[in-house]
């Protein structure tokens, strides 16, 4: 039996520090010493990904690309977002050495992010790659399911086994106003090309807005009666240029409330400890509804997920302020044992900052115009 201990010492401080953001804080805890009592190689490494509060981080999501084929209103202005210079983006050779070392680490499901992922080009190779890691389960894409029906046999051949699509009305016309494009008829395509590809559940991830869709809870419902399909109403959340506004908040309780004026048997199920969806099952449904309550019932505790931005900045928290780049000491040479020590230092760091709630505490008192006063980040990343 060996002792190992992860020391956030002076020196591994200093490497954090050198690597961070103008808006990342990166405190005391870093100054602590974390020990640990192990009997092999990877109980040393899951340090690494515990922070400060106790929680292992086994679930990474990787942010790779900022462009979007779609201009949802909750999600940027018409006229888009400032992108990052291509040359300050991870390239496929970046993306692949970072993952390798989360996953070596203790990290067993990546999750494949935009902006949106499907229109990068190289994406079945990066998917192929991931999947070749040794430790890894699960590799998963959030999409808006646009372009996704053809690309999805490749890229089921290349190693993705879970899948999220976006989807917020069933209504053609009220979806080109909520995303300034066509295309309704393609996501929903693609929903049912990842049903008969075998893709179970097949997870369809819709914001709900009062006055806009939340007419259609119950039309998203039936989606679930046949297919194995996960329906998860998101509350709607705040991010850079949305003019996130209280009144357009719906509640999961409300939520619940009106799903369960329909449907009479709709039965609560348990939840993993890390889940960030309350999920239920209906009576005579193959699939299932869920609830993610960012704003009313926030679910940090469980948490377990970091951050790979496509420009390489790594966050422990989406809605946290603090941002450590991995680019930069990746093209300055340092090597994967310096990485690692950068990734624990931001990890057991990492200072509990729950948005979401504390926005919906402010906000139900206070009037909001534009989020961009609230949220100090470069741009929204899909998730």
């Amino acid at each position: 039996m060996t002792t190992f201990k992860f020391v956030c010492q002076a020196s591994t401080c200093k490497l954090a520090r050198a690597f961070s953001t103008s808006c990342a804080t990166l405190t005391s805890p870093l100054e602590e010493t974390i020990q640990t009592t192990n009997t092999d190689s990877k109980s040393n490494t899951d340090s690494m990904l515990t922070d400060s509060f106790g929680r292992f981080h086994n679930y990474l999501r990787i942010s790779v690309s900022e462009r979007c084929n779609l201009r949802c209103h909750y999600c940027m202005p018409a006229e888009g977002v400032e992108l990052t210079p291509s040359s300050h983006l991870l390239s496929q050779e970046e993306i692949i050495r970072l993952a390798g070392i989360f996953v070596s680490s203790g990290v067993t499901k990546i999750r494949l992010t935009g902006g949106e992922p499907t229109i990068r080009k190289d994406l079945d190779d990066i998917c192929l790659r991931l999947s070749g890691l040794k430790g890894i389960e699960t590799i998963a894409m959030t999409t808006n399911g646009v372009v996704l029906a053809k690309k999805l046999p490749r890229l089921k051949e290349c190693g993705l086994n879970a899948l999220n699509i976006s989807l917020d009305t069933l209504v053609p016309a009220k979806f080109e106003f909520m995303t300034r494009r066509k295309g309704m008829e393609r996501v929903l395509e693609s929903i049912y090309a990842a049903v008969d590809f075998g893709f179970d559940p097949v997870k369809v991830n819709c914001v709900v807005m009062r006055g806009i869709n939340d007419d259609e809870i119950c039309d998203f419902v039936e989606l679930t009666r046949d297919k194995p399909i996960n329906v998860r109403f998101i509350e709607f959340m705040p991010f850079d240029g949305n003019v996130w506004n209280v009144k357009k908040l719906v509640p999961y309780a409300e939520m619940l409330d009106r799903v369960k004026q329909k449907y009479k048997d709709v039965r609560r199920l348990r939840d993993h400890p890390s889940d960030t969806a309350k999920n239920f099952q209906i009576e005579g449904h193959r699939g299932k509804i869920s609830f993610i309550t960012s704003m009313t019932e926030h679910f940090c505790a469980g948490c377990t997920r970091l951050r790979l931005l496509a420009d390489g900045n790594f966050k422990v928290c989406l809605f946290g302020p603090s941002e450590v780049s991995l680019r930069e000491p990746i093209r300055a040479g340092v090597d994967d044992l310096g990485l690692k020590q950068i990734i624990g230092a931001a990890v057991c760091s990492y200072a509990f900052f729950n948005l979401p709630c504390c926005l919906v505490d402010i906000l139900f008192t206070s009037p909001c115009t534009s989020i961009y006063s609230l949220l100090n980040t470069k741009k929204h990343i899909s998730n």
